[in-house]
C-alpha cells in the first residue's frame, strides 16, 4: 500500500514516463484522438461486440441460446459490480494521480475530466470485465474484447492519468469479479432466461425464429368438436 501511495515502484514510474513520452512527441491531434478512443471509442466498440455476440448466440439451439444469453447479461452486470467494488478500494489505497506526484508528464485531460484517486483504473476495470465476460460466451469475441481492454489501458497511461499498475489492478479486479461470481450468477440468471425464452413475446430476445408453443387442446373438447362436425354433416 505504501509503495502505491508514494508513487509506485521504479519500474512502474519508468513505464509511465516511457509511454507518456509518446504523447509529448505526437501532434496535438493524435493526443486528442487517443483521448476520444479511450473515453468513447473502446467502450462503444465493446458494446457493439456484445450486441454482435448476442446476434450469433440467438441462432443456437434453445438450451445453448439460453445459457449464452445469461452469460451475456452477466458480462455488463459484472462490470457494474466491479466498478462499485472499486469505490472503497480507491479510498483505501488513496493513491494520487501520477501528475500530482511526478513532474514532466504530458497530461491530456480526458473528456470526462479527472476525479478521485488513481488506483485502480475504472476504464481498465470496465473494459476487462466486459472482455472476460464475452470470453465466457464465445472465445473469439472474448479475445477481441480483451484486446480492446489492453488498448484501453495503454490509452490511460498515454494520457498521463494512470500508472501502469493502476491499469493492471483494474484488469485483475474486472477479471476476478467476472470469474469468481460467474457460477452463482449463472445459477440465478439461467432459470430466468429460460422463462423469458418460453414467453411468446420476449422469447425472440433469447433465440432467433422463436415461435410461441401451441396450446394443448383438451381431448374431450376435441372429441366434442369432431362429434358436432359429424352431426352437421348428417343433417346436411
Amino acid at each position: 500500500m505504501a509503495a502505491l501511495a508514494t508513487g509506485g515502484p521504479n519500474v512502474d514510474v519508468s513505464l509511465l514516463y516511457d509511454i507518456n513520452a509518446l504523447a509529448r512527441h505526437a501532434p496535438a491531434g493524435v493526443d486528442r484522438a487517443v483521448a476520444l478512443v479511450g473515453d468513447y471509442g473502446i467502450p462503444l466498440a465493446l458494446v457493439l461486440l456484445v450486441l454482435w455476440c448476442w446476434c450469433g448466440a440467438r441462432r443456437q439451439d434453445e438450451a445453448s441460446a439460453a445459457e449464452s444469453f445469461a452469460a451475456l447479461v452477466w458480462a455488463p452486470l459484472a462490470a457494474a459490480l466491479a466498478l462499485v467494488a472499486n469505490v472503497p478500494l480507491r479510498r483505501l489505497v488513496a493513491r494520487p494521480r501520477p501528475f500530482d506526484e511526478h513532474s514532466g508528464l504530458q497530461v491530456i485531460e480526458p473528456a470526462f475530466g479527472l476525479h478521485g484517486y488513481s488506483f485502480v483504473s475504472d476504464h481498465a476495470t470496465l473494459a476487462m470485465a466486459l472482455g472476460v465476460g464475452l470470453f465466457l460466451v464465445r472465445r473469439k469475441f472474448g479475445l477481441i474484447g480483451i484486446g480492446l481492454a489492453l488498448v484501453e489501458g495503454v490509452c490511460r497511461v498515454y494520457l498521463g492519468v494512470h500508472y501502469p499498475t493502476d491499469v493492471i489492478g483494474g484488469y485483475a479486479l474486472g477479471t476476478a469479479v467476472v470469474l469468481v461470481l460467474a457460477p452463482l450468477a449463472m445459477a440465478l440468471l439461467t432459470p430466468v432466461v429460460r422463462a423469458v425464452a418460453r414467453s411468446p413475446r420476449l422469447g425472440r430476445l433469447v433465440r432467433a425464429g422463436h415461435r410461441a408453443r401451441p396450446c394443448p387442446v383438451d381431448l374431450a373438447d376435441r372429441e366434442a368438436a369432431d362429434a358436432g362436425t359429424r352431426d352437421k354433416d348428417l343433417a346436411a
